[in-house]
């Protein structure tokens, strides 16, 4: 080589010693450049309700600012606010959710809103009818899942849909047992702006074979998407999904000494005092109506069973479990024991006068009239009546036990039950 300043052998050994240590000094930098990167830590794991009243904790209190879409946050803002707030999603701090026992997890999101639908899984809640400014639930679960590793889901859905709604079914039932408490058939007047209905609640008067159908078709759409979701968005795809149904508030009859007052049953015409006996307790609802409200429930059962099993086909990798609650309140309904409602794991139905903020508890004295507008308060402004008829915080407490059971159960179908004593057995 010209101009190298070495013979030829020696730039020879000089290129063979360069490449038996290039090797070695090539792996020692890759090595001090792995360790100066330090790796991703986990995602911290966390635990998401979806769906409707009976999992975001309606009836339980203690509610909890809820971010609209807009991303404000709302706080409660007042008794005669829009109902379409988002804070009357009512997703309360005592939710079955944020009590149960889940080992392993460490932040937990309550995403489910009351009067909730399957439809605003995937779109906005105020983009149909009576629904309230919060985001699609899809879209608060794919935010969590930016920040956390998703390893339940508890969703509650099929009571409220295009079809029937949970309220609307209880208000039927309720308006006309109080209307036939407070009213003769002979009091003319109060038909004037048409006929008002005063016979129990029939099975056909809930929801309809055919509209049980199409709700079950829509809750299947909905849960369809979150599982796609969820295994798009998951971080280790790893993750249980729990399907709850529904409990009733009421019994299959009530306690006897809320059968008759001042002579009086509820299968005769204007029956004042067992009315007010009635809501006192917590149930103003005729005898009748009980075992059409048990069907009904039932049916929901039988909807949400029905989504489970057809998504477990779907998806057969899924770690998809139903969680039957029908039974979850045995024994502590409303008005199935003296003491009710102090002692029921349900909220009495109870109205306000007007937007005032003071929920009635006895209607004795007030006339037609009164009962009439105090009737219609729950109607024009649903907030002052919405918690009727859910779970209060005791029961879900009970929710919560059962929960815990069905996140760890070898089982992909179980039932919650509770025992005569007030023990609860998951199996």
């Amino acid at each position: 080589m010209i101009g190298s300043g070495f013979p030829p052998r020696s730039v020879e050994a000089a290129l063979s010693l360069w490449r038996r240590l290039a090797v070695p000094v090539v792996l020692a930098l890759t090595a001090l450049t792995a360790t100066a990167v330090p790796a991703q830590a986990a995602l911290p794991t966390a635990a998401v309700a979806l769906g409707d009243s009976f999992i975001s904790g309606e009836g339980a209190g203690a509610y909890q600012p809820v971010t609209d879409v807009n991303g404000q946050a709302q706080a409660f803002p007042g008794w005669s606010a829009a109902n379409s707030n988002a804070f009357f999603c009512h997703r309360s701090a005592n939710a079955s959710l944020l009590r149960a026992s889940l080992p392993g997890i460490q932040d937990r999101f309550n995403l489910a809103c009351s009067g909730g639908q399957p439809a605003d899984i995937v779109n906005a809640s105020n983009a149909r009818e009576k629904g309230r400014t919060v985001a699609s639930q899809l879209d608060q679960l794919r935010a969590v899942g930016r920040t956390h590793d998703i390893d339940l889901v508890l969703i509650g859905l099929g009571s409220n849909n295009s079809q029937f709604t949970f309220g609307d079914v209880a208000v039927k039932c309720a308006n006309q047992f109080v209307a036939d408490a407070w009213t003769g058939w002979w009091e003319f007047w109060a038909y004037i702006g048409g006929p008002v209905p005063q016979a129990p609640c029939a099975a056909g008067d809930l929801a309809t074979a055919a509209q049980l159908s199409a709700a079950q078709t829509e809750t299947l759409s909905a849960v369809r998407e979150i599982l796609r979701t969820l295994d798009q968005i998951d971080a280790d795809g790893v993750h249980r999904v729990v399907f709850q149904d529904y409990t009733n508030p009421l019994p299959t009859d009530l306690e006897s000494s809320l059968w008759e007052e001042d002579g009086r049953a509820d299968d005769r015409d204007k029956f004042r005092a067992l009315g007010a006996e009635r809501y006192r307790a917590g149930c103003p609802i005729h005898r009748a109506s009980l075992a059409a409200g048990h069907l009904f429930s039932a049916r929901l059962g039988t909807l949400v069973s029905g989504v489970h099993a057809s998504l477990r086909s779907e998806f057969p990798n899924d770690d998809l479990v139903y969680l039957n609650v029908q039974r979850a309140f045995d024994g502590a309904r409303l008005c199935e024991r003296t003491g009710s409602p102090g002692n029921a794991l349900a909220t009495p139905i109870r109205l306000q006068d007007g937007p005032t903020g003071t929920f009635l508890t006895d209607l004795s004295g007030y006339d037609k009239i009164a009962i009439q507008r105090i009737a219609n308060s729950c109607v024009t402004y649903f907030q002052t009546c919405q918690e009727s008829w859910h779970p209060n915080a005791a029961g879900h407490g009970v929710l919560a036990q059962c929960l815990a059971g069905a996140a760890v159960t070898a089982s992909r179908s179980v039932q919650c039950v509770r025992s005569s004593s007030g023990a609860i057995t998951i199996s």
